[in-house]
């Protein structure tokens, strides 16, 4: 499959050494220590990330619905520290255990252990970016949608742990975005993708979320619907062990046969504003669990 990237590559914020710098530290530092060190380096990463903090600041009055105290927007950032250090110690092998909660887990195991190909969805939420290897255990091929970064050794080490099974596929290049996509369902893949940032999405469309009508990238319906796929949502939260996280699923969407594709569409967006109150309800018990340091998703006037 070819791979497209951009002359200049994004990367992550932090210096080339910074992640092995954490990982050589959780090792050999004494935990209280090392979660001193960590609490320290958040206020540099505060400090140093003005974009970031700016939009933590937005989602947190928003979440709040009043200005947010230096120290609250510090807890965002560590919460998301924190959870990066979750990818690192599963990318070198600590155990990471998925405890299925909510109505709707049988339907998500059925699927998974199927030999159906499917598409999976998840948000830059929570503890969400270990999903994809985590359904490798239930013995499938996972393609996951990534954007390539610099700087980026919890994908690295992820990858490598788990490169039996799962494999990525870089979606640099918006204008190849949907022939990759196609060319990897042609051939059978499962795909795994984040469905709440535009930046990627042809043709967004809005849903309720946090008190507005927000745009969401919709992509991954619409592949559902041309190459009748089923569709799964999950959301997972961290919790008090370390080696546990928990996985909210929603319901499968199934492309129905027999009906027009308009029909089958307007039936995933019913599905879609599911997955979406479910979504809010998690984000308004974890505020702190929302990862998307960027501008929240657009809001578009009511019809």
């Amino acid at each position: 499959m070819a791979v497209t990237e951009l002359k200049k590559a994004p990367r992550n914020p932090g210096p080339e050494w910074g992640f092995g710098f954490l990982t050589w530290a959780d090792r050999w530092w004494p935990r209280p220590m090392f979660q001193l060190g960590l609490m320290i380096g958040t206020w540099v990463g505060l400090a140093r990330m003005p974009a970031q903090r700016k939009h933590s600041r937005e989602y947190l009055t928003l979440m709040l619905g009043r200005r947010p105290r230096i120290t609250e927007i510090w807890r965002h950032f560590l919460a998301f520290a924190e959870s990066l250090m979750q990818m690192l110690r599963a990318g070198r092998g600590q155990a990471v255990r998925c405890e299925l909660k909510g109505p709707h887990g049988d339907e998500f195991v059925r699927l998974s252990r199927s030999n159906r190909p499917a598409l999976f969805g998840t948000f830059h939420f929570g503890a969400s970016d270990l999903l994809g290897y985590l359904l490798s255990d239930f013995g499938r091929n996972i393609s996951i949608v990534r954007l390539r970064v610099g700087n980026s050794d919890d994908t690295r080490l992820l990858g490598e742990r788990f490169s039996q099974r799962v494999r990525f596929l870089w979606v640099n290049d918006p204008q190849a975005l949907l022939f990759e996509l196609k060319d990897a369902l042609l051939q059978g893949l499962s795909l795994a993708m984040k469905c709440d940032r535009v930046e990627f999405s042809a043709r967004p469309e809005p849903f309720e979320f946090l008190g507005a009508r927000r745009l969401f990238p919709f992509t991954i319906y619409h592949l559902a619907v041309i190459f009748d796929r089923p569709v799964v949502f999950c959301h997972a939260l961290p919790t008090a062990d370390p080696e546990r996280i928990d996985v909210y699923a929603s319901r499968v969407f199934e492309p129905a046969t027999g009906v027009s594709r308009e029909e089958n569409l307007q039936r995933a967006r019913m599905h879609y504003q599911a997955v979406l109150a479910d979504l809010e309800t998690l984000v308004r018990a974890h505020p702190l669990q929302w990862f998307n340091f960027i501008p929240m998703n657009p809001v578009v006037a009511q019809p």
